[in-house]
């Protein structure tokens, strides 16, 4: 009998129907450690959501309509406004609503942000670029509260659960969202040299703006945070879309911008003529002034990262459980099964460290949390994020030609993997500031060896990696050339030690000896575990269907 062309054999079916919360073992194990049980279950209504066929098809909706700028009406009137498809819609609907915004800063639960970063890290497998304004609105408050007016006006509606889009004054409106402009042309991450001039108005605490801004994201956002010159240097602005009187404000998007990735999200260039704004803040403070915000941000990087991560193995994973070849399932070749244990390993590495960091952030008020905060979050961004491009390409390659293609979901995946090592500062820069903040706060180092400390004795690689690290940061000659070096080993030996205490020993003896023991050859899939081992890490990491 012939074959009927019509229908698609040894093909894996589409992963729909799962729960991206409950099928993530070292999501869940890393929430119930920080946090409950409960968590886990209050968040599997999200994870279902996420992980079904309609998340999947508004997520691929919002990519492939993008955003478009209407800049003036059908009268000639300038309104600078952002039309979006209504999966964007959809999906910003529902991140706000889980609580992904600002909810944690106003919410009794002492685990609000662990429960924030998990539910991120799971919601953003529908989409990563409508994360964007949700992760800005997220960020705002921290820096806000320099001013303790502000902060009570803007609070209670950045934190609301209720997505209310559109531009309108915000006491007319059920919750908003925040955007931030720091980057121009002229200066990028050197925000120092930026241009635009701010003016003092007759009323004290405001002024108006004059100049550009390169980079902003979701212009439609109701407010930002800016950062511009005044008369007693660099400061920051709170910049509302829609002035107190019900005017709109003077923001004139130029354009939105032409990306590899991120496609949904709307990143645009703003010019301001003569724009209303609040200090936030002393005159001359406007770094200090918006650094909690930058450190939020960077840590929704590394969440988004290893979400990207996670999605990207769950889908080859997946895959090759249900594509066979040269008489098997790919999942029962063993060189494939090396290549998705390695990628398992990666993206566990990130999720340990991810949440760890959020932990510390329900922890802000201890000493040691703050401390390893301040510098775990530079490091992690730069390892976590630098590694995804690698990682995820890798993954895309089990789904073979069936990954090259947009309906796989793994292009979106591939354009997007090196946004968040670009965002908030570049690889550079964020190891830069690993050493900016060994230097200046010793503190800091103190809190890393307290952190990694705790495994000792526990693996040998570990031990000696730990050692080698610790020598690095007593070589001070020719340390900046050196700061990538040495953010790796420290985020490396950070990640070794959370593998050691909390991940199943395969895990951890995978880890150790590829990335700490000298086995790792800069190519995925050449572990050196034994094929129990590789098996029991594949079988962990892939989705199961309830």
């Amino acid at each position: 009998m012939r074959a009927d062309n019509r229908v698609a054999t040894n093909q894996a079916p589409p992963l729909v129907g799962h729960d991206v919360v409950t099928s993530d073992t070292a999501l869940v194990e890393a929430v119930t450690r920080h946090a409950s049980d409960a968590v886990v279950a209050d968040l599997s209504p999200l994870g279902l959501l996420a992980g079904s066929e309609e998340g999947r098809e508004h997520g691929m909706l919002a990519n492939r309509h993008h955003p478009e700028l209407v800049s003036f009406d059908r009268f000639g009137n300038r309104v600078d406004e952002v039309r979006f498809h209504p999966s964007w819609h959809w999906l910003m609907e529902r991140g706000v609503g889980f609580g992904l915004g600002a909810t944690p800063w106003t919410s009794d639960d002492q685990h609000a942000h662990v429960r924030r970063a998990a539910g991120f890290m799971a919601w953003s497998h529908t989409e990563p670029g409508h994360g964007c304004p949700i992760s800005m609105t997220y960020a705002a408050v921290p820096a806000l509260r320099t001013d303790d007016a502000i902060a009570k006006e803007w609070t209670p509606k950045l934190a609301s659960t209720t997505y209310d889009f559109g531009v309108r004054p915000v006491a007319d409106k059920a919750g908003v969202l925040a955007g931030m402009g720091m980057t121009e042309k002229q200066g990028g991450s050197d925000v120092r040299a930026n241009v635009t001039e701010a003016v003092p108005t007759a009323v004290d605490g405001e002024y108006e703006l004059f100049g550009h801004k390169w980079f902003t994201s979701a212009p439609m956002n109701d407010v930002f945070l800016v950062l511009a010159q005044a008369p007693g240097g660099l400061s920051c602005f709170l910049v509302p879309r829609v002035l107190p009187s019900g005017e709109r404000n003077r923001l004139d998007v130029v354009r939105l911008k032409d990306k590899l990735g991120n496609r949904s999200n709307a990143s645009s260039e703003l010019e301001f003529h003569g724009t209303w704004a609040q200090r936030l803040g002393d005159e001359g403070r406007g770094v200090r002034t918006i650094i909690e915000m930058v450190a939020a941000t960077r840590l929704d990087c590394v969440l988004g990262s290893a979400s990207l991560m996670r999605r990207a193995v769950a889908e080859a994973s997946w895959h090759v459980a249900h594509r066979s070849a040269f008489g098997s399932v790919l999942a029962d070749k063993p060189l494939m099964q090396n290549v998705v244990a390695d990628l398992a390993v990666e993206s566990e590495a990130a999720t340990v460290l991810a949440m760890r960091l959020a932990a510390a952030v329900d922890r802000r008020s201890d000493p040691h949390e703050a401390a390893l905060r301040r510098v775990a979050l530079p490091l992690a961004k730069f390892w976590v994020c630098k590694r995804t491009p690698m990682m995820t390409a890798e993954a895309l390659e089990c789904l073979g030609g069936n990954g090259y293609v947009e309906e796989s979901v793994m292009p979106l995946i591939y354009r997007e993997s090196p946004l968040n090592s670009v965002w908030e500062g570049s690889g550079n820069v964020n190891a830069l500031d690993v050493l900016r903040a060994l230097s200046r706060e010793p503190e800091t180092v103190t809190a890393w060896i307290e952190e990694v400390g705790l495994a000792q004795g526990a693996d040998a690689r570990l031990d000696r990696a730990i050692q080698s690290t610790l020598e690095t940061l007593a070589d001070t000659g020719a340390a900046e050339g050196q700061a990538r070096r040495l953010a790796g080993q420290m985020a490396a030996c950070l990640q070794g030690s959370l593998l050691v205490r909390f991940s199943p020993p395969e895990v951890a003896d995978a880890f150790c000896g590829s990335r700490l023991g000298g086995e790792y050859g800069g190519t995925l899939g050449t572990l050196t575990s034994s094929p129990a081992d590789l098996r029991a890490i594949v079988t962990r990491t892939t989705p199961t269907l309830p």
